[in-house]
């Protein structure tokens, strides 16, 4: 069969198809190729190998391009953003500079709730245009799927909003988008006192979100002052119900068991959890929960990083991401997050490209489709600009992209 789109002379093929090593660490047990070439067909993986590519696989018709040695790997995955918001908030970093914690800005009616408010105030238009910009930079750091939640509505006409948003997105540029519904982000202030309330009308939006096919996932802030262990079980297990798959933000601030709670219920992901316990970290790990980390979030806030070394020792399978948000990751730039990982994390260069392609992948539930570069995946690829993975990581704060294949058509050409 003939290609459409022949990708030939890459220096360093990284797969991130997960193989059979004697390294027990199964954080590094990713195919790696060289002197390599990637043959696409009607958006897919056609072929791939080492060597010499069979010259019957191009014909005249076939888009030829030189990798000229540099390293290519799937597209890459941000399985955390908070994508869709009004507003932005850019006076509590001075706040915080200043010795505010989150909570206390929480309390006062900033943070997630001075979001809430402008998110209610933008309409779909504004949201989608402000959107797109993101989306864009998004592109050219090499990303081709993200995960977006809402949350920043906290009422069933503006959560609608911000997932309908996601929907217009994934029609209007090239990056795919999951949808996960977090109606339960934060207690509006009107239900201080009543919380109980509240988590009710979380619950009945659940099929109203469902059957309007707006959300795959349901994720929800479990933390001491938002929502209690009791309240997140609550919402969660009534969202399996529904047919949602299952996400939880634990730990993130204090250990109240939140990563065990996301092994009892078997969530494909928790996120953040920078105060997880031992405990927590064993239950991951035997209920196959991907840990997502949000390093940049540690690094904004300059608060702890998560115990990773400690849990890829355990054996839990970590994915990295932005935490794209106005208030405590306001970056689109996965690759920063990366180099964060590198440095704070102490993670090895195959371990942080495997949490943001198979991995990332993973934690959306999607590793049959996306996450590795195999025949019949989606051609979803980037060519760096660089010989080496190290090097992306180690000159940080630039851009490393040199194109973005996505479905198997160049995306962006730099």
């Amino acid at each position: 069969m003939v290609s459409d789109l022949l990708i030939y002379n890459i220096g360093t093929l990284i797969t991130s198809k997960e193989i059979e090593l004697s390294n027990k660490n199964l954080m590094e047990n990713i195919e790696i190729l060289t002197d390599a070439y990637v043959a696409i067909k009607n958006g897919t993986i056609l072929l791939l190998g080492e060597g010499p590519y069979d010259k019957n696989i191009i014909d005249n018709k076939t888009i030829l391009i030189d990798a000229e040695k540099s390293v290519v790997t799937p597209g890459l995955i941000d399985s955390h953003t908070h994508l869709v918001h009004g507003g932005s908030r850019e006076n509590e970093m001075f706040l915080k500079a200043k010795g505010a914690t989150y909570m206390d800005i929480l309390n006062a009616g900033g943070g997630i709730l001075s979001t809430v408010k402008a998110t209610k105030e933008a309409t779909k238009e504004e949201l989608v245009e402000k959107a797109k910009i993101s989306l864009k930079k998004m592109l050219a750091f090499g990303v081709t799927t993200i995960e977006s939640k809402s949350g920043y509505g906290l009422d069933l006409e503006t959560e609608i909003k911000q997932l309908e948003v996601n929907k217009i997105l994934a029609n209007e540029q090239p990056i795919d988008i999951v949808s996960t519904f977090m109606g339960a982000h934060a207690i509006p202030k009107e239900y201080k006192g009543k919380e109980e309330d509240f988590i009710k009308k979380v619950i009945k939006m659940l099929p109203i979100i469902k059957d309007k096919n707006l959300a795959e996932f349901c994720d929800i802030f479990c933390e001491h002052g938002i929502f209690s262990i009791e309240q997140s079980r609550k919402i969660l297990k009534e969202a399996k119900k529904f047919g949602f798959k299952l996400k939880i933000h634990a730990d993130e601030i204090e250990s109240i068991g939140g990563a065990e709670l996301a092994g009892e219920l078997e969530t494909t992901s928790s996120e953040h959890l920078m105060a997880i316990s031992d405990e927590g970290i064993i239950a991951l790990k035997n209920n196959g929960v991907i840990a997502n980390i949000l390093p940049g979030t540690s690094f904004y806030l300059k608060k702890e990083y998560a115990p990773v070394r400690k849990m890829i020792d355990y054996g839990v399978q970590i994915a990295l991401s932005t935490d794209y948000n106005p208030g405590s990751c306001p970056t689109e730039n996965l690759q920063l997050i990366m180099q964060i990982a590198a440095l704070y994390l102490n993670m090895s260069p195959i371990e942080v490209i495997k949490a943001v392609t198979i991995n990332g992948a993973k934690s959306l539930n999607k590793e049959k489709q996306i996450g590795s570069i195999e025949i019949g995946k989606k051609a979803d690829l980037v060519i760096f600009n660089s010989k080496s993975l190290e090097y992306i990581l180690y000159h940080f704060g630039i851009n490393h992209t040199k194109m973005v294949i996505k479905n198997g058509d160049i995306v962006y050409n730099n």
